[in-house]
């Protein structure tokens, strides 16, 4: 299968901002296994930002665009020594592609993209992406790498976008504050009632929510691929979810 699995910042850090050494450690394990059947895996990894904060010894998140371009250019490399210095253990190449908005949105570019996004696979190695917080605004930018997620699903036709979360799944209510909230393990189509369950807000250190991760849902299955949030703090449900298995909820492609 060709997966595409996006990582959030509060499975790969703290909320520190330091590394999640213990997180990271599991994912890798588990990614550079699944390499090893024979799967061809892309990550769209977060991190960067909140990395970056961690080292910086900010107090929390930065609030002007500077500060967190700034920040963002530690934690990407903080970000991608780690990466590269884990999956060497487990002899898999890692290769980084940090794109902005237009690489995805002018026709020529997205092709370059594209391209270089399918010969790395077919070179056998695990393309690492992010938006490049160090040049691109809110405004101007992506915006989140759950949406990126499901645009880089829907450029390589993959067979499934996995969105690892600090939540197990789309609810009926807000977990947090609705004991009653029961998960929702699949579902079909996208109904006007399914959006309406997105909430706001991320956690701190990341920017998407359940909102952005519905619309990431709403991108890649009229795509054709099929989606899953899950737990991030527990990557090992990946081998669950390629079984077959119960794990997050799934959302299922629209085949044409």
């Amino acid at each position: 299968m060709r997966i595409v699995i996006k990582v959030g910042t509060s499975t790969l850090a703290h909320s520190t901002g330091r590394l999640n050494i213990r997180h990271v450690e599991k994912l890798v394990k588990v990614l550079s296994d699944l390499k090893n059947a024979g799967h061809e895996l892309i990550l769209v990894s977060s991190g960067a930002i909140g990395m970056g904060v961690g080292k910086l010894l900010l107090p929390g998140r930065p609030a002007d665009i500077p500060t967190k371009q700034a920040a963002a250019a530690v934690g990407q490399c903080e970000l991608m020594y780690t990466y590269d210095k884990m999956f060497t253990e487990y002899n898999h190449t890692v290769a980084q592609l940090l794109v902005t908005a237009a690489d995805v949105q002018d026709e020529g570019r997205r092709g370059h993209f594209e391209d270089t996004l399918f010969r790395l696979l077919e070179l056998s190695a695990l393309p690492v992406i992010n938006e490049n917080d160090t040049v691109s605004t809110e405004e101007l930018g992506i915006g989140d790498n759950d949406t990126l997620g499901a645009i880089v699903a829907e450029a390589v036709r993959a067979d499934l976008l996995v969105l690892l979360s600090d939540i197990d799944g789309l609810y009926t209510g807000d977990p947090h504050k609705d004991a009653g909230a029961r998960r929702i393990d699949r579902v079909e189509e996208l109904t006007p009632d399914i959006l309406a369950l997105g909430g706001e807000r991320g956690s701190e250190m990341g920017t998407g929510g359940m909102a952005t991760k519905l619309l990431a849902a709403q991108r890649a299955t009229r795509a054709g691929v099929d989606m899953v949030i899950a737990d991030g703090g527990n990557p090992e449900l990946l081998y669950d979810i390629l079984e077959g298995k119960p794990a997050g909820t799934y959302f299922v492609g629209k085949r044409g």
